[in-house]
């Protein structure tokens, strides 16, 4: 497997014994983000609602990667608990914070405690495309059919 070094540096104020990103098993392709909040307390979310969950950290990517926020499922399937944004991205010269934007999708409040597994990051290869004005593109056997022109499903 492939590996690539992500600096990591903690926030001024944050919980160091906060574990790192950590992959839970040798296959595992996201490595888990934890809680980190300020008042080493809990941060309650109402069903429907959504907040930035701090991890205390910042990374740094290397050219040519992007790290990827995605959701847990086991938090998705038993509390609804997911990412409106999935995947979030995070560009390799960005330095700030590093937050993940949780949203309760379920119908019960659900509390986040500091160091809980909040989100996975993946990190991957990015390609940037150039894009080439034309006059017309090629046809294709779907052409221009738009959603669900496929079929259902």
């Amino acid at each position: 497997m492939q590996q690539v070094s992500i600096r990591v540096t903690y926030e001024e104020g944050a919980d160091r014994a906060v574990a790192l990103p950590a992959y839970e098993t040798a296959g595992a392709a996201g490595a888990d983000l934890r809680a980190n909040l300020p008042d080493r307390g809990v941060m309650m979310l109402a069903p429907g609602s959504r907040a930035l969950v701090p991890t205390g950290l910042r990374i740094a990517i290397p050219d040519g990667f992007e790290a990827q926020i995605r959701p847990r499922s086991g938090l998705a399937l038993k509390h609804g608990i997911t990412l409106p944004n999935a995947p979030g991205t995070i560009d390799s010269d960005y330095r700030g914070p590093l937050g993940v934007i949780v949203m309760n999708a379920g119908d019960a409040d659900f509390a986040i405690r500091h160091g809980d597994r909040i989100a996975q990051l993946v990190v991957a290869p990015v390609l940037q495309a150039r894009f080439d004005p034309v006059e017309t593109l090629d046809s294709t056997q779907r052409g221009v059919g738009g959603f669900g022109s496929t079929g259902q499903g």
